[in-house]
């Protein structure tokens, strides 16, 4: 069984995408960033760096005790390895897929969470800093669009996790904004992505998180997702 610490983030996205294609049997331990559970003394013992998602594998490759694991990246490419799906076997596909899972998650991501951090919840519109991530985040949209020109997928013919990683950080990008008909081979591929019923229920378990949890918008959570040192 696959515990998943999760909030409906992004990043927490990646993995129910995954674990809803994929079928595995998993069960969402709720991480209310808001409310500084990442902080918790139980939960920095599986994500030492304060942030989600983070699994526990209570029966995991190899067997013996459960393995926790942090970072989204590394979580894809556990879980593609354990269940055999969402990664090719050849060395030359699978690289290819582990640069673009790289790319997003050294890049796509942070660069467009910069983005959401000055455009959404800066206490100061800081024209500089609003201009820099707007043109990287549309840098970055078109170098996903040149890369889906011919293929379906990212990395190819075949969806994989290097797909999953990217979706989440484009699903906001009028916040980011950006307009997807700029970029139509990244379009079609987003509305390919966003109809698969696996997405969908993904998306579905986050809302239900969100309804049936305590939500704080105010200055206290403000304080706790962005003042911490």
């Amino acid at each position: 069984m696959i515990e998943l610490h999760y909030w409906p983030t992004p990043n927490g996205h990646k993995i129910t995408m995954f674990l809803e294609e994929a079928g595995l049997p998993y069960e969402i331990k709720p991480v209310n960033i808001g409310r500084g559970d990442q902080f918790k003394p139980e939960y920095l013992n599986i994500s030492p760096n304060n942030k989600m998602p983070a699994i526990v594998d209570t029966e995991p490759l190899g067997g013996g005790k459960p393995l926790s694991i942090f970072e989204s990246g590394a979580i894809l490419l556990y879980l593609a390895e354990r269940s055999g799906k969402f990664m090719p076997v050849s060395t030359r596909e699978r690289y290819v897929v582990m640069e673009w899972l790289f790319w997003q998650v050294g890049g796509l991501g942070p660069m467009l969470g910069q983005n959401h951090h000055f455009n959404r919840y800066a206490p100061e519109k800081i024209p500089y800093a609003i201009d820099r991530y707007v043109n990287e985040a549309h840098r970055l949209y078109g170098v996903l669009n040149r890369r889906l020109d011919g293929r379906a997928f990212i990395a190819g013919a075949d969806y994989t996790v290097a797909d999953m990683a990217a979706y989440p950080w484009i699903v906001p990008y009028e916040a980011q904004g950006m307009t997807l008909e700029e970029f139509p081979h990244l379009e079609r591929w987003f509305d390919g992505i966003r109809a698969r019923p696996a997405t969908q229920r993904a998306y579905a378990i986050g809302e239900t998180i969100k309804e049936q949890t305590d939500l704080r918008t105010d200055e206290e959570a403000r304080k706790i997702l962005f003042g911490q040192k």
